[in-house]
C-alpha cells in the first residue's frame, strides 16, 4: 500500500478500521517529505519530529478510546502566511524571516481542536504577491508534473506539496486566483470559499477585501471534508459571515440533471491555448451528457476585471504593509542614521521586487490627484461586476471557465515581465472582486502531460452547488486514476 497516495478520506477509513495508524501515515509522509522535497522545494519550515510525536500521542489516545475527531493523526501542510503559534510564519519574506507568532490563526486553531498534524509551512510567493511562487524569499518551488516549471501562485508550495504525495491536503490563501491557478497547474482541486465563509483572523493581510482561506486537495471529497473543518463565523474577523453550519459532503450526490451551467464567452477568446480550450469544451460535453443545460452567455465587464483588481489590491497592499517599519516587529536594517532612513533601510531590505513594486503602484493610485482616477474608478467597477454575476445567477446555477488560459509555464520565463505574469490571473481576479466561491479541478493534461484546470463559479455561499459539479466531473474524467505526476510515477 502506497500511503502517500491516498486521500484523506480514505485514510480516515483506514484508521477507523485499523488497518493504519497515525504513527504509520505520518511516517510514511516524513519519509517522502525527505526523499523528494529536495526537488520540490515546497516546505519553508517542515515540523517532522513534532509531527511524529503528535502522532504517536494519538495512537495512544485513540487506543484508550480518548479521542474525539474522525480527522485526529491526520497531517496537513500550511501556507506560510497563516499564524502558527511557536513556529516560524515568514509569508517567504526577508521582511519576517524569523518572526515567531504568539498566536494561532482560527483556521489553524480549528485544525489543531481536531487533532491534525502540522508537517510544516509551505512555500509561496512573498507576501501572497506572484503567480508562480518564484518570489519567494527562501526558495523557488517547482511542479512535480515537470521540475522545470513553476507550480502557480501565490499558493504554490501548498499545491506542489500535495501535487508531490508530501502532503495529503493543505491550506492556502486566495487574493485573485492563489488557490485555483497553483491547483491548476499542480492537477489538483483547489476551493476559493465566498468571501466572509472562512474567517481571516490569523491570516497576514495582502489586500483584506479580496483575501480567502481555502482548501487545496487530492479530490473533491477532501475539499469539502476541510471546508468543514474551517468554515464557520468568528467574532475576531469583522469580515466573516454568520451562517448555519452546514456538512459541504452531503452535497456530492453525483446529481446534476437540470443544472443550468453558464460559459461565459469572454472566457474563450484571444490568448486561451488551443490544448486549454479543447479539454474545457470535452467537459462541457461531459457535463451536458450527464444532464446539465449548457448555454454560451456574455460577461462583458469581465474585461476590465484584471484592470480592477490590480488597482484595488495594490492600493490594500500598500495600507496593509505599511506596518513593516522596522520598528515594532520584522527585519530592522543595521545601516541607518536617522528615523527616517531606518524606516527607508529596512523596508528596501526587507522586501523583495515584486511586492515593492506592489507598493508603489498602490501608493500612486491611492494618492492625491490619482485617487479618484484610479482607485475610486476601480471601486465603482467592482460594484458592476458583482452586479454582471448577479444578474447572471439569476439564470444559471454555476458558470464554467478554464482556471487559467496556459499550463504551467517554464521557470524564469516571466518572472521579469511583470505585465505578462499577471495575465495568468484573467481568469480567476473576477471571483474575487465579487467575494463569489470558485473550485479548480484537473480535467485532463495537454500534449506535454501538463495538467489543465476547469474552474466553476457560484453564487455567495452556494458552495454546495459547485462542489456537487465538480464531483460528478470528477467522477466522470477519472483523472487520478490516469494521470500522475513525473515525480509521482508508482
Amino acid at each position: 500500500m502506497n500511503i502517500t497516495s491516498l486521500t484523506v478520506h480514505e485514510l480516515i477509513e483506514k484508521l477507523k478500521n485499523k488497518e493504519l495508524t497515525s504513527e504509520e501515515i505520518t511516517k510514511a509522509y516524513i519519509d517522502r517529505i525527505n526523499d523528494k522535497e529536495k526537488d520540490v522545494n515546497a516546505f519553508v519550515t517542515t515540523l517532522c519530529d513534532e509531527a511524529l510525536e503528535k502522532a504517536k500521542k494519538i495512537d495512544e489516545e485513540r487506543d484508550n478510546g480518548k479521542t474525539n475527531s474522525e480527522f485526529a493523526g491526520i497531517p496537513i501542510g500550511i501556507k506560510d502566511n497563516l499564524c502558527t503559534k511557536g513556529i516560524r510564519t515568514t509569508c517567504s519574506s526577508k521582511m519576517l524571516e524569523d518572526f515567531i507568532s504568539p498566536y494561532d490563526a482560527t483556521v489553524v486553531e480549528k485544525l489543531n481542536n481536531k487533532d491534525l498534524i502540522n508537517l510544516g509551512k509551505l512555500n509561496m510567493d512573498e507576501f501572497a504577491m506572484g503567480a508562480s511562487t518564484e518570489y519567494s524569499y527562501f526558495k523557488k518551488t517547482s511542479n512535480p508534473w515537470d521540475l522545470k516549471r513553476v507550480p502557480g501562485g501565490s499558493s504554490g508550495g501548498s499545491a506542489a506539496a500535495v501535487a508531490a504525495d508530501l502532503v495529503p491536503w493543505a491550506l492556502g490563501s486566495d487574493t485573485g486566483g492563489s488557490i485555483r491557478q497553483p491547483a491548476s497547474f499542480c492537477g489538483v482541486v483547489g476551493l476559493k470559499p465566498t468571501y466572509g465563509l472562512v474567517s481571516r483572523y490569523g491570516l497576514v493581510a495582502f489586500a483584506s477585501s479580496l483575501d480567502q482561506i481555502g482548501p487545496i486537495t487530492k479530490d473533491v471529497t477532501d475539499a469539502a471534508l476541510l471546508l468543514n473543518l474551517i468554515a464557520g463565523h468568528d467574532e475576531r474577523d469583522t469580515t466573516s459571515y454568520d451562517i448555519p453550519k452546514k456538512d459541504y459532503t452531503k452535497s456530492l450526490n453525483k446529481d446534476i440533471k437540470g443544472l443550468k451551467i453558464g460559459i461565459p464567452k469572454e472566457y474563450f477568446g484571444e490568448g486561451i491555448n488551443p490544448e486549454v480550450k479543447e479539454k474545457i469544451d470535452e467537459a462541457i460535453k461531459m457535463y451536458q451528457d450527464l444532464g446539465a443545460e449548457v448555454e454560451e452567455f456574455s460577461l462583458d465587464i469581465a474585461k476590465y476585471a484584471l484592470a480592477t483588481y490590480y488597482i484595488i489590491a495594490c492600493a490594500e497592499a500598500s495600507s496593509n504593509l505599511g506596518r513593516f517599519d522596522g520598528i515594532r516587529y520584522g527585519y530592522r536594517t543595521s545601516n541607518y542614521s536617522d528615523l527616517k532612513e531606518l524606516y527607508r533601510n529596512s523596508r528596501s531590505e526587507g522586501f523583495g521586487p515584486e511586492v515593492k513594486r506592489r507598493i508603489i503602484l498602490g501608493t500612486y493610485v491611492l494618492s492625491s490627484g490619482y485617487y479618484d482616477a484610479y482607485y475610486k474608478k476601480a471601486q465603482q467597477v467592482r460594484t458592476l461586476v458583482k452586479k454582471e454575476f448577479d444578474k447572471a445567477f439569476e439564470k444559471y446555477d454555476v458558470l464554467l471557465t478554464p482556471t487559467s488560459p496556459t499550463v504551467a509555464f517554464e521557470i524564469g520565463t516571466r518572472s521579469n515581465n511583470p505585465l505578462e505574469m499577471y495575465l495568468a490571473d484573467i481568469c480567476t481576479v473576477s471571483v474575487n472582486i465579487a467575494g463569489l466561491p470558485g473550485i479548480s479541478i484537473p480535467c485532463g493534461v495537454n500534449s506535454e502531460n501538463m495538467p489543465i484546470g476547469l474552474q466553476l463559479i457560484g453564487n455567495k455561499f452556494e458552495e454546495e452547488k459547485i462542489l456537487n459539479a465538480a464531483y460528478a466531473l470528477e467522477q466522470v474524467i477519472g483523472f487520478r486514476d490516469k494521470h500522475k505526476p513525473g515525480l509521482c510515477e508508482r
